[in-house]
């Protein structure tokens, strides 16, 4: 590629486009597309998204994950590849890194001069590198593109949600603290806003279990999570504990259900997967 990071010129006059597809072309492709979302930041959204994605490709699924996050992308560190330069097609194309068994990784990390460099964007220049992402990135054929957002419900939520063509829906990941209960609820409003079905809610850090006795301590307090998927109506989709094991296994580069090494845990976020599955490609027939 000519540069490592899209000029300012080229996000914001996304009319000029190198491949000249629109998504719903480039995207055709690809049977289903979930955006992962969270009211409010530290509740371990790319992680799930993250997992999810891995899960989806263990199970033989060919498998995109983009890192929507413009100013704080961690996908690629949670997948031990951050060092791994982006390459393109003879057209100009960009390629997404290819990780086994079957996922292929788009994010702006790949596109910095260097690790600690700041994106300074405003939003129509965030808009622009994220339908490039959307426009410009090889994709191929893909059973499932997962979409990691930012969190809250500002400039790329929206934007994705404006150029991501029939998106299956929405995944609302948050912990049981009220304060991040009241973000999910924002976060289901403006899911239906904009149009975004809201596949369910999954939530994380539900309890700690103590090594030492096994007792499990709600940490975040009693949880209203599953009372607030009710009074929505939406599927509540599991817990996920809180576990030293799954913030090692980012740091790591490696997800937890490829270490496999928590059978409680990989159980429950199995038990999750498949309900998305069901939901996902039930609501398609």
């Amino acid at each position: 590629m000519a540069s490592k990071t899209p000029s300012k010129k080229q996000a914001t006059e996304p009319e000029k486009k190198k491949s000249g597809k629109s998504a719903e072309e480039n995207l055709r492709n690809v049977k289903h597309k979930i955006v992962v979302m969270s009211g409010k930041g530290g509740v371990g959204k790319s992680t799930i998204a993250v997992n999810l994605a891995m899960a989806l490709a263990i199970r033989g699924k060919a498998v995109g994950l983009l890192d929507a996050d413009i100013h704080g992308p961690s996908v690629p560190k949670m997948l031990g590849i951050q060092e791994v330069p982006l390459t393109a097609t003879p057209e100009g194309r960009m390629l997404p890194v290819n990780v086994p068994p079957n996922l292929k990784i788009i994010s702006m990390a790949f596109l910095l001069q260097s690790k600690d460099s700041p994106i300074i964007w405003r939003g129509p220049v965030k808009m622009g590198a994220l339908r490039q992402f959307l426009e410009e990135v090889d994709w191929g054929d893909l059973d499932y593109l997962i979409v990691d957002l930012p969190p809250g419900t500002g400039d790329e939520p929206l934007s994705i949600a404006q150029l991501i063509p029939s998106p299956d829906g929405s995944i609302i990941v948050t912990t049981p603290q009220d304060v991040a209960l009241l973000s999910v609820r924002k976060s289901i409003s403006f899911s239906k806003v904009v149009g975004l079905k809201v596949l369910g809610i999954i939530e994380n850090m539900a309890e700690l279990r103590c090594p030492h006795c096994g007792q499990t301590i709600k940490i975040f307090g009693d949880s209203g999570v599953q009372k607030a998927a009710t009074d929505f109506g939406l599927d509540f989709l599991g817990s996920i504990s809180l576990d030293p094991a799954i913030s090692s296994s980012g740091d790591k580069g490696m997800p937890f259900v490829a270490e496999n090494t928590k059978k409680d845990i990989n159980d429950a976020f199995e038990k999750i997967v498949d309900k998305i599955i069901k939901n996902v490609e039930d609501g398609k027939k």
